[in-house]
C-alpha cells in the first residue's frame, strides 16, 4: 500500500510538473520554435496537451486514410529534428499542404503520438494561419538526395537542407564560441579594415579595389555623348574673353557707373572660367588614367593602389601596442586561382594578439582556443554533430573528444622533417619531397598529426625563407619563431609566430623580401615608439568547420562561396 500511494503521488507530482511548465515562444514571434519541443530531455512529451502555434517549411509530407489526413515532417531551422503535424482535411487544403518546401503557420494541440511511434510528441492542428505554397514540378529540392556538389548550383535554397542548415547551425555555435572564449579571457574585439593598402602575406595574391575601370567607362561613354571640345572651340573661347576684356577697358574709360564696369567684369570672369573648363575637358582622354606610362592611382578612389584584405593581422597589431589582448574575426579574400576542395577567394580568419607575450604564450592560447571550439560543440551542438556524423563522418564527435581532452604535442619544425624522413625511410611514400627547408605539404602535416601521433601536433621554429617578414627571428638566424597547429583531417588549422618587436631586424626583413618599405611605415612606428614583444595567430574559420564536420569541400561550409567563376547572389 505504501508503494501506491507513492507511485500516486510521483504520478501527481510529474502531472503538476506539466501543468506548471509552459512551451517557450519566441522571443520576437507569436510561435514557439520546433527545438523548444523536441529536444527536451523528455523529447516534448511533457508538453502533451498544451497549445502551440509553431511555423517551418515542410521536410516531407503524405496524405492518409483515403485523404482523410495529412502527416506533415515540419522544420523551421532551430534543430535537425522534425514535428510532425497532422492536419484534417476541413483545415486546408491537403494538396496545397504536402509538397516539399511549402511554409505554413499552424496553432493546434500537443499529443502523444500512439505507442511505439519513434516520435516523443506530435502536433494536431486546429487551424492552419498561413500557408506558403510551393509548385513541386518547379521546386528545385526534390525529395530525392542530394549531392553538396549539386546544391551548390542552388546556393540561395540549400539552406533549406538537412545538410547545410546543420552546417550553418554548428558554424554559429563555432562563432559564439569564439567570441566567448576570448570575450572570457579578456581580449577586445577590433575590427579591422576590408580595405587596406598592405599585403600581410607578401605574396602578391591580392584583390585590387579600385574606381578606375568603371570611371573610365563612365567617361567613355559621356565622350561619345558630348565630345570634348576642339581647339577652334578653344580660341572662340579666348576671343570672347578678348571682347569682355576690352569692353571692361571701355567702361572704365568711360568712366562708367560702378555697377556697369561690376556686371562686365562678372561677365569676363565667367568668360574665363569658361575657357579653363574647356581646356581642362580637351585633355580628357577614355581609359584608365596613366603618367608616365604606369597607371596612375593618385587618380583612383584612395588616391593609392587598395586591395580587399588578406589578413587584418598587421592593423590589428597596432591594438595589441595599446590594449594588450585584442582580436579580430572577419572575411578575408585571396586572389587565388585555385580549384581546390581546401581553397576560397573569401573565407573568414579569427585573429588574435596578445601584447607581452611570446611564442610559447601564443601557443598555449592556440590550444587552449581549440579545445575550447571541440568542447563547446560537444556541450551545445550535439544533435547538429550526431547529425553529420551519421551521414558524413563517423568519427567526427570521438575527434572532437580527442582534440578536447588530449594535450597536443610540441616539435620542432627540425624534428618534424627529421620524422619525415625516417618515414620515408621506412617505406612511406610522399608525393613532396621532403627535406630541411621545405614548406610542410598537407600530407607532411597530416601524417604527423593522423599517423605518427594520432593528436593535434604543434610544429614550431620554421625557417625564415618560408615565413612572413614579421615573424621573430631567432638566435640562430635561420629560423622564425613560427609555430602551426595540425590536427586530424585537415593538416594546418592555425598559424602563428612571435612578431618581430625589433625595428632593424623588421627593416632588414622587409628588404630581404623584396617589398615596398613606404607603405609599412605605420607598422615599423610600432617598433620605433614603445615597442614590446607579442605574438598571434590566426585560424582559418573553414578550416575549423572541415575539422569539426568532416566535410570533404571548403565550399560547403560557408553560406556563399566565393571561388573562381563563382560568385553567386
Amino acid at each position: 500500500m505504501a508503494d501506491d500511494s507513492a507511485l500516486l503521488s510521483s504520478q501527481l507530482a510529474d502531472a503538476t510538473l506539466n501543468e506548471s511548465v509552459s512551451v517557450q515562444k519566441a522571443e520576437f514571434s507569436d510561435r514557439v520554435p520546433i527545438q523548444s519541443i523536441i529536444l527536451r530531455p523528455d523529447g516534448g512529451s511533457g508538453f502533451a496537451g498544451q497549445q502551440v502555434r509553431v511555423g517551418g517549411w515542410v521536410k516531407t509530407g503524405r496524405k492518409a486514410d483515403k485523404d482523410a489526413f495529412a502527416f506533415l515532417e515540419l522544420n523551421d531551422g532551430s534543430c535537425a529534428g522534425n514535428l510532425q503535424v497532422i492536419v484534417d482535411a476541413d483545415k486546408g487544403d491537403l494538396g496545397q499542404l504536402v509538397p516539399t518546401g511549402t511554409c505554413v503557420v499552424v496553432d493546434g494541440v500537443l499529443k502523444l503520438p500512439p505507442a511505439g511511434a519513434k516520435q516523443k510528441v506530435e502536433l494536431r492542428v486546429e487551424k492552419v494561419v498561413h500557408l506558403g505554397p510551393v509548385d513541386p514540378a518547379k521546386y528545385p529540392l526534390p525529395k530525392t538526395r542530394l549531392t553538396l556538389e549539386f546544391l551548390r548550383d542552388v546556393v540561395h535554397m540549400r539552406s533549406r537542407t538537412n545538410t547545410i542548415s546543420a552546417v550553418a547551425r554548428i558554424r554559429n555555435a563555432l562563432a559564439y564560441a569564439t567570441h566567448t572564449f576570448f570575450q572570457k579571457h579578456g581580449f577586445l574585439y577590433v575590427h579591422t579594415p576590408i580595405i587596406t593598402t598592405s599585403d600581410c602575406e607578401g605574396a602578391g595574391e591580392m584583390f585590387q579595389v579600385t574606381t578606375l575601370i568603371s570611371e573610365g567607362e563612365k567617361l567613355e561613354r559621356e565622350l561619345i555623348e558630348n565630345p570634348p571640345p576642339s581647339e577652334a572651340d578653344i580660341e572662340a573661347a579666348k576671343l570672347i574673353v578678348k571682347e569682355k576684356g576690352d569692353a571692361v577697358s571701355e567702361l572704365k574709360s568711360a568712366k562708367a557707373s560702378k555697377e556697369q564696369i561690376g556686371a562686365a567684369v562678372a561677365e569676363l570672369k565667367r568668360a574665363k572660367e569658361n575657357v579653363l573648363k574647356l581646356e581642362e575637358r580637351s585633355k580628357l582622354q577614355p581609359g584608365i588614367p596613366k603618367k608616365d606610362g604606369q597607371i596612375d592611382y593618385t587618380r583612383d578612389f584612395f588616391a593609392r593602389q587598395a586591395f580587399l584584405t588578406v589578413s587584418g593581422q598587421l592593423q590589428v597589431e597596432s591594438y595589441a601596442c595599446a590594449l594588450s589582448s585584442v582580436y579580430t574575426f572577419g572575411p578575408t579574400f585571396r586572389a587565388e586561382n585555385s580549384h581546390t576542395s581546401r581553397h576560397l577567394a573569401e573565407f573568414w580568419m579569427v585573429e588574435p594578439e596578445l601584447a607581452f607575450a611570446e611564442l610559447k604564450d601564443d601557443m598555449n592560447c592556440a590550444e587552449a582556443y581549440v579545445k575550447y571550439l571541440c568542447q563547446w560543440l560537444l556541450d551545445n551542438c550535439l544533435d547538429d554533430m550526431e547529425f553529420i556524423c551519421r551521414q558524413f563522418d563517423k568519427t567526427c564527435i570521438d575527434r572532437l573528444r580527442m582534440v578536447a581532452s588530449t594535450p597536443f604535442v610540441r616539435i620542432t619544425y627540425t624534428e618534424a622533417v627529421e620524422l619525415l624522413i625516417d618515414a620515408v625511410k621506412n617505406g612511406k611514400k610522399f608525393d613532396n619531397h621532403v627535406e630541411w627547408g621545405i614548406d610542410l605539404a598537407s600530407e607532411h602535416e597530416r601524417f604527423l598529426t593522423e599517423v605518427k601521433f594520432q593528436k593535434p601536433v604543434i610544429v614550431y621554429n620554421y625557417p625564415k625563407g618560408i615565413k612572413a617578414f614579421y615573424m621573430r627571428l631567432n638566435d640562430d638566424s635561420k629560423t622564425v619563431a613560427a609555430m602551426d597547429v595540425l590536427v586530424p583531417k585537415v593538416g594546418e588549422l592555425i598559424g602563428g609566430s612571435q612578431r618581430e618587436e625589433r625595428y632593424d631586424v623588421i627593416h632588414s626583413r622587409i628588404a630581404e623580401m623584396g617589398l615596398p618599405i613606404e607603405p609599412y611605415e605605420w607598422y615599423l612606428d610600432l617598433r620605433r615608439f614603445g615597442t614590446v614583444k607579442h605574438a598571434g595567430f590566426g585560424l582559418g574559420f573553414e578550416r575549423m568547420l572541415l575539422f569539426a564536420t568532416g566535410i570533404d569541400n571548403i565550399r560547403d561550409v560557408i553560406p556563399f562561396p566565393r571561388y573562381p567563376g563563382r560568385a553567386d547572389l
